[in-house]
């Protein structure tokens, strides 16, 4: 088996932490490079922050994160993204207003966000977001659809799906899917527009693959935020950035993915897990957004790809610098700028409306 390549990777923007694995004394100040027999890269570099990204960003990326490994329970995990969304979803409110409310569609909970002004010709138009947190947590729920659905003037319906390990693939698919279908009782598909960030990037490829399948009427355009369409083959970006780019834990290249609790049994190109072994053809224009200190860079470009030779309209676009899914940090003047370049997507790729 030949191993992943390994990129041992410094950050010289400000010390690792003192608690962290890798002192500020340990951590290497040179720059190195050797590539073995098999290909594999042993790299030390040392990244200085480009001056191309906002003061904001430059202080994010400043933030002190151990490099430590930690294993959370899945309980730990969910309360602790939980209280975090709570509090960056109220932020999210303060900068975009519109309301939240609980509701089920389809026996399935999801959360119904209005704009506080609503575009009147957008009165029979709605958003589906599929949120992120790796099929395990609720980690976009509200900052992904609260600013969309405020800059679009359109009522945005996140689908709180079923979560993994409890309920592996294809349970969020089902019910996306179940979701959609009851929306069409009410909306025409080209009224009607599907995206995500991450996990939910991820599920976007799959909801609409399996729509599909079902033949069923493909919505007017798909948003794929940071995530990937191959559970068989990562990419490069799998191995060089955590979470948080350069900072933080980096896992072992030849450790089992992470995403085992989803995917269990399920073939990993199974064409509806893996939307790039699928038959792509006709899908709806889709977006492509991501950065080049994202995990899934690679995941999301692959994809872009892939779409783009099934002749699908698609637009990429690739921030500089920035980490996974970052416009979940609703500060971000980048966030920002990400946000409108998704909701003037979908605002132009609604059936009929001027392009």
């Amino acid at each position: 088996m030949i191993p992943r390549p390994l990129l041992l990777l410094c950050f010289v923007l400000a010390p690792v932490l003192a608690a962290a694995q890798t002192s500020a004394q340990a951590a290497p100040n040179a720059n190195s490079s050797y590539i073995d027999d098999q290909g594999a890269a042993h790299i030390t570099r040392v990244v200085p922050v480009p001056q191309t990204i906002s003061p904001e960003a430059r202080k994010m990326l400043a933030r002190k994160v151990t490099d430590a490994k930690s294993s959370p329970t899945v309980a730990e995990q969910r309360a602790g993204i939980d209280h975090w969304q709570t509090g960056a979803g109220e932020r999210s409110r303060q900068l975009y207003p519109a309301n939240v409310a609980a509701d089920t569609m389809a026996g399935i909970p999801v959360r119904i966000v209005t704009p506080m002004q609503t575009v009147p010709a957008n009165n029979d138009r709605v958003l589906m977001d599929l949120h992120g947190g790796g099929f395990v947590v609720d980690s976009g729920s509200l900052t992904e659809s609260i600013p969309i659905a405020n800059l679009t003037g359109t009522k945005v319906v996140s689908v709180l799906y079923r979560l993994a390990p409890e309920h592996p693939f294809p349970a969020a698919v089902d019910d996306a899917v179940a979701v959609y279908r009851e929306l069409l009782k009410t909306y025409k598909p080209g009224n009607i527009a599907v995206y995500g960030t991450s996990a939910g990037a991820v599920l976007t490829g799959e909801f609409a693959v399996k729509v599909k399948q079902l033949g069923l009427p493909e919505p007017a355009s798909l948003g794929i935020f940071s995530g990937h369409g191959d559970f068989a083959r990562l990419g490069d970006s799998w191995d060089i950035f955590s979470l948080n780019g350069f900072s933080g834990y980096l896992a072992d290249p030849d450790a089992p993915p992470p995403d085992s609790s989803y995917v269990v049994s399920t073939d990993r190109r199974d064409p509806v897990l893996s939307p790039i072994y699928a038959d792509l053809h006709g899908l709806p224009p889709t977006l492509f957004i991501t950065s080049t200190r994202d995990l899934l860079l690679s995941g999301t470009t692959n994809l872009h790809r892939a779409f783009l030779q099934a002749g699908v309209p698609v637009e990429l676009v690739v921030f500089d610098a920035l980490p996974h899914a970052f416009w979940n940090n609703p500060d971000l003047p980048e966030a920002k700028e990400a946000d409108h370049i998704m909701a003037d997507f979908f605002t132009r790729h609604w059936s009929g409306a001027a392009h």
